[in-house]
């Protein structure tokens, strides 16, 4: 008997399935191809917009991913430069046959993880608990607990303008008995779609007729364990290039033949990923869009057409692809495809992404309704946490909403649900200043260690940088610079008047424009880089910073109070009908997340306060 099975090998199922193997339980990875485990069926790159930030979350947590995109990088971008820290984050563009092999070889390497390539058919439980698996021979294997991180494999349908085929991304095999199981053991599923874009030959492409999109040249990393090495001489360059008036003049005229419009798609789009056609419907107000092309490895010679997803027929892509300025006689090497597959519903999940209905059943990743690597990779790191901290008798691991975007990720999935593939934006934390690039490390690495997968070495390292940052901050409180000080000459060339009394570097500091690598040659003591950084930003926002943690101290307060489990909302008089009706369907672990219920409003929560209240004094008497 395993202690723990993964289904599935995509970005989820590698983190799972890592972190419970170094968590010393003995583990079993089913994968139908284990050359394709880790791959990247879409966009080949990692990072983005909250997206890099969950990276360096789950860096500091002791997952891989952030280690693999920095291994096997050709481009490496800091994104939203010119805004605050709270949007800044990086992006890499990979190498995406470096990236799963690199993977690939990390798993097979692993101590207490077996790889098998095989097919499971269902998912067996008996009498609310996971028992094991049934695998395509007919052979059940059994465990303590399952994780489910399927992505899209589940019952899906390749869709392109009036044809729809069952398989799975990059035409592997679909699981088509497996969704049915969970449906047999009571769990609610439903259909999604997303899809992927074209890939043309590079040396087809009239780069001249495009903009070029180069790196930053600052040393980045996802990985507090990456050296400055590199994995390339040189940077790979992007390219941008723009929808022209007869590329909307194509895709308007041929509609009907999408399988988004022709009535065959049946699931839902993302939202903020939507396919070429579903933009020019949606923003048909807009002349052009952006399309970026992006290197897909340096052992081939193709090109990612990022933000140009359709499921055209293939005459009608040929046709949009060579009205692009720069792809007039670009070659197709494969055409683009929408996917529709089986997920289920999230709010079925605990915050430990434990099923409700069947114990020990753990699901992360696509099967949850997100989209996105870097967001499956997430859940999947935690899920196995969990499964681990369960079997072992342990209290649960859940990230709150001011201490990670993976906390706001999951409680948005959980208490909220979706309806449509979720993907993660700053927008979605209310505590973004908080939830920093440059601090994921201080925010989460404590966690990783306790947990078991940050060694005492990484440790070590990480609380020598604390007391770095805490120096540097008495430090810079300590150093005056009086009116005769040759800091003038900084502060005039930044266009301040000359000092007329004395003032702390730290005070100093935070006026705009003044920055640690301005005042670097006016201090004794020097300070690397990233403390710097990270001192600056400290100072600069503390203001803003101290509101956050007071408004996240109210929301700590409010998921501390816990609530029983089981309780039947129906019966609590002077509760809102819907709120009810949702409190029953999430049954929420804290009043937190019960706030955070849509359509719990603050009535409800006052009448479940009062509950509460009247709970402890019938216990309190009961217990007299």
């Amino acid at each position: 008997m395993a202690d723990v099975i993964v289904i599935g090998g995509g970005h989820a199922g590698v983190e799972a399935a890592l972190a419970c193997a170094r968590l010393q339980k003995e583990t079993i990875l089913y994968s139908m191809h284990i050359d394709m485990i880790a791959s990247m069926p879409c966009n080949p790159s990692v990072g983005g917009p909250a997206k890099g930030i969950v990276v360096r979350e789950i860096d500091a947590l002791g997952g891989e991913m952030g280690k693999a995109a920095d291994a096997t990088a050709l481009q490496f971008k800091m994104l939203n430069t010119t805004k605050g820290p709270g949007v800044q984050c990086l992006r890499v563009q990979s190498d995406k046959l470096a990236y799963k092999a690199y993977m690939q070889k990390v798993l097979l390497a692993q101590e207490h993880l077996e790889v098998r390539e095989m097919c499971v058919e269902k998912v067996i439980a008996e009498d609310g608990v996971v028992k094991g698996v049934l695998q395509a021979d007919g052979h059940m294997e059994e465990c303590k607990a399952l994780i489910m991180t399927t992505g899209t494999f589940m019952s899906s349908n390749i869709l392109v303008g009036h044809t729809s085929t069952p398989s799975g991304p990059d035409g592997e095999p679909t699981t088509n008995n497996l969704s049915q199981s969970l449906r047999d053991l009571g769990i609610r599923t439903f259909r999604l779609k997303t899809g992927t874009p074209a890939r043309v030959l590079t040396s087809s492409i009239d780069f001249s007729k495009t903009e070029v999109q180069p790196g930053t040249d600052a040393f980045l990393c996802f990985s507090h364990e990456t050296t400055n090495i590199r994995p390339f001489k040189e940077q790979a360059l992007c390219y941008l290039t723009y929808t022209s008036p007869e590329t909307h003049r194509i895709i308007n005229e041929n509609l009907e033949r999408s399988a988004m419009y022709s009535g065959l798609v049946k699931g839902v789009g993302p939202r903020y990923c939507p396919s070429i056609e579903d933009k020019l419907v949606r923003f048909a107000d807009k002349q052009r869009h952006q399309i970026f092309l992006e290197p897909e490895s340096e052992s081939l010679d193709t090109t990612y057409v990022q933000g140009f997803s359709t499921s055209m027929p293939h005459d009608v892509q040929e046709a949009m692809l060579h009205s692009l300025p720069g792809l007039e006689n670009c070659v197709i090497k494969k055409y683009a495809y929408a996917i529709e597959y089986d997920a289920i519903d999230p709010l079925q999940c605990k915050p430990t992404l434990e099923n409700k209905r069947i114990a020990n059943l753990y699901t992360a990743g696509q099967i949850n309704g997100t989209s996105g690597y870097e967001e499956a990779a997430a859940q999947g790191l935690l899920a196995g946490i969990n499964a681990v901290l369960k079997l072992d008798g342990k209290e649960p691991f859940i990230l709150r909403r001011d201490e990670a975007y993976i906390g706001v990720m999951i409680d948005d999935l959980v208490t909220k649900g979706t309806k449509e593939p979720y993907r993660l934006l700053t927008s979605r934390a209310e505590y973004r200043l908080l939830l920093r690039h440059d601090n994921a490390d201080l925010r989460l690495t404590p966690y990783g260690h306790t947990i078991g997968l940050i060694s005492d070495a990484r440790y070590e390292n990480f609380k020598g940088k604390e007391q770095q940052i805490i120096d540097c901050l008495e430090y810079l409180d300590t150093v005056r610079f009086t009116p005769k000080s040759t800091v003038n000459t900084y502060m005039q060339e930044l266009g301040y008047e000359p000092l007329k009394e004395g003032i702390s570097a730290k005070t100093l500091l935070k006026r705009p424009k003044v920055t640690m690598e301005g005042l670097a040659p006016y201090l004794e003591k020097t300070f690397a880089p990233a403390i710097a950084q990270q001192v600056e930003i400290e100072i600069k926002y503390e203001g803003y910073i101290q509101k956050a943690k007071r408004d996240a101290a109210h929301l700590r307060q409010m998921d501390a109070v816990r609530l029983p489990e089981h309780i039947d909302y129906q019966q609590i008089q002077h509760l809102s009908l819907e709120a009810r009706q949702k409190l029953n369907e999430v049954q929420p672990m804290t009043m937190g997340q019960a706030s955070r219920i849509s359509g719990v409003n603050p009535a409800d929560i006052a009448v479940l306060a009062v509950y509460l209240e009247q709970l402890k004094r019938e216990d309190h008497k009961n217990e007299s």
